[in-house]
C-alpha cells in the first residue's frame, strides 16, 4: 500500500548530490529532461533526445529487448502496438527497481512531481519532445527562462513508498505519464536510488565526491551504469573485486539479466568480466567512449550457462586479483576445493609439484587449465543474427531509430584482425575475438 508522499528535502537532496555533485549546470539538466518514448518507426525502441541520458534509457531499452526474448517470438516480433510497448516499458523499469530492492528488504520507493506542478508537464505521452524546451509549470508561466528549473524541479519532488511489486506496476499503469512526460527519465532514476537507499549506493562507490553525472558533457558513470544494469553501483565492470596497488575494488558480483561490452577494453581501459560479457540473456549494453547502444540475438545459445572450465577460469582468477595469471602455491587447496574437485593435501602436494615443477612457488593459469579442463568444447554456433539498437536520431541511417541487422561468423582462424576504424566490430571482439559481421543495409551501426 502506498504511503503518502513527503518532500523529504535532506533525502531529495542527498539524491541529487549523489547524481549532480554540489552544482547542477542548467544546460546539462536540460539534456536530461525527456521522458521515455518510443520510435514511430520501431515499437519498441526508446528514443534519445540529447547526449547524457542514454545510461538511463538504454539499460531500460535492454530490460524491454530482455522481456521480449522471454517470449515466444515469431517473425512479427516487432509489431507490437501502444498497449504492447506500453506494457514491454512497465516489465522494463520494474524489473531494474526489483533488482535494486533486494538491498531494500523488497520495499519500493517512487519519486514524482507534486500534482500541483504536473499540469505544466504533461504535454505529450509517446511522441517526440524537445529535450531544450520543458514545459512550464502554471504557477511560474510568467517566469522569464519560461521553463522548469533545476531547483524547483527538487523543491517539487515527492516520494512514495509500496510494499509490493504489484502495487508500483498498478501505479504505473493508472500513472503512465510519470514515465513518458518531459521528466519521466530523471523521475525513474530518482526511483532507483531511493528504492536501492542511498547508504548502500554510497557504500558500493569508489568515491561518493564523484557524481553519477558529469558536470559538463551530461554522460553517466560506469557506477551509474551498473547501477541500472546489475543493481549496483559499483565502478568496475570485472567480477567480483580485484587488488590495484592495495586498494580493493569492487566488481560484478553475479551473472546479470543483461550484459555489457566496452569498446575501450581492447585498449586495456577495463576489464569487462565474465558475468557481464556472458548474461542471462542475449542482449548487451555496449559501451563507446561518449554513448551507450544496445545489441542484441534471438540464438539463446550465446549466453549458454558456463562451461566447467570457464567456472574455473572465474574462480582462479578470484585468486589473482591483480591479473597476474598465477596463483600462489598456497592457494591451490581452496581453488580445488571451490571447483569440487579433489582437494586432500597429499594430492593437493602431487598437484603442487607437477604445477611448479621449478619450485617457484606459483601455478600459472594455462598450466592449471590444462591440466584440469583441456580442450573443452563449446556448443557456441558458427553464426547467428545480431540487431543493434542506437537511440540517437541522428546517429541512425536515414535519422530513423530502428534496429540494425547483421549477419554474425564466428571464424576459424585465430587472427584477431583490429580495425580502428570499426568501432563496432572492434567493441564485438572483446567478447568474440574472431568475429566477422555483415550488415544488411551495408552500412555498420554507429555506437556513438
Amino acid at each position: 500500500m502506498a504511503v503518502n508522499g513527503d518532500s523529504t528535502p535532506s533525502e531529495i537532496n542527498e539524491i541529487k548530490n549523489l547524481l549532480w555533485g554540489p552544482f547542477v549546470k542548467e544546460e546539462v539538466f536540460k539534456r536530461w529532461a525527456q521522458g521515455f518514448h518510443f520510435s514511430k518507426d520501431e515499437p519498441t525502441a526508446l528514443e534519445q533526445e540529447e547526449g547524457g541520458p542514454c545510461a538511463v534509457l538504454a539499460p531500460v531499452q535492454a530490460f524491454i529487448l530482455k522481456t521480449i526474448l522471454s517470449k515466444t517470438v515469431g517473425n512479427n516480433w516487432r509489431e507490437v502496438d501502444q498497449e504492447g510497448n506500453t506494457e514491454l516499458l512497465i516489465r522494463a523499469v520494474c524489473d531494474i527497481l526489483c533488482q535494486v530492492s533486494n538491498y531494500n528488504n523488497g520495499k519500493f520507493k517512487i519519486v514524482r512531481l507534486n500534482d500541483c506542478i504536473r499540469k505544466g508537464t504533461s504535454n505529450h505521452t509517446n511522441h517526440h519532445v524537445s529535450g531544450t524546451e520543458a514545459p512550464v509549470p502554471e504557477y511560474i508561466e510568467n517566469s522569464v527562462n519560461q521553463r522548469l528549473q533545476h531547483d524547483i524541479f527538487h523543491s517539487e519532488l515527492r516520494i512514495f513508498s509500496y510494499d509490493s511489486l504489484e502495487e508500483v506496476e498498478a501505479f504505473y499503469h493508472q500513472r503512465l505519464d510519470d514515465l513518458t512526460d518531459t521528466f519521466g527519465v530523471l523521475l525513474f532514476l530518482y526511483s532507483v536510488m531511493c528504492t536501492k537507499g542511498l547508504d548502500a549506493i554510497r557504500n558500493e562507490m569508489n568515491d561518493p565526491a564523484e557524481p553519477f553525472i558529469d558536470g559538463t558533457y551530461g554522460y553517466g558513470s560506469q557506477g551509474l551504469i551498473n547501477l541500472m544494469i546489475t543493481g549496483r553501483a559499483v565502478n568496475h565492470v570485472w567480477d567480483h573485486e580485484q587488488d590495484v596497488g592495495g586498494l580493493k575494488l569492487r566488481g560484478v558480483d553475479k551473472q546479470s539479466k543483461v550484459g555489457f561490452l566496452a569498446l575501450l577494453e581492447h585498449l586495456r581501459y577495463c576489464e569487462v568480466g565474465s558475468f557481464l560479457k556472458n548474461p542471462e540473456f542475449p542482449v548487451w549494453v555496449l559501451g563507446s567512449e561518449t554513448h551507450l547502444t544496445v545489441l542484441f540475438s534471438f540464438e539463446r545459445q550465446l549466453v549458454r550457462p558456463e562451461t566447467p572450465s570457464e567456472v574455473a577460469r572465474r574462480v582462479f582468477k578470484s585468486f589473482d586479483p591483480e591479473g597476474n595469471n598465477f596463483i600462489p602455491n598456497s592457494d591451490l587447496s581452496e581453488v580445488l576445493r571451490k571447483l569440487d574437485l579433489v582437494s586432500e593435501p597429499a594430492y593437493v602436494d602431487i598437484m603442487t609439484k607437477k604445477l611448479d615443477p621449478e619450485n617457484l612457488g606459483i601455478i600459472l593459469l594455462n598450466a592449471f587449465m590444462d591440466e584440469f579442463f583441456p580442450e573443452e568444447k563449446t556448443s557456441m554456433p558458427d553464426t547467428f543474427v545480431l540487431y543493434h539498437y542506437n537511440g540517437l536520431r541522428r546517429s541512425c541511417p536515414d535519422g530513423k531509430v530502428i534496429y540494425q541487422e547483421g549477419q554474425a561468423v564466428l571464424l576459424e582462424c585465430d587472427i584477431q584482425c583490429v580495425l580502428e576504424s570499426n568501432p563496432m566490430l572492434t567493441c564485438l571482439q572483446t567478447k568474440w575475438p574472431n568475429i566477422e559481421l555483415q550488415w544488411s543495409r551495408g552500412i555498420t551501426p554507429s555506437l556513438n
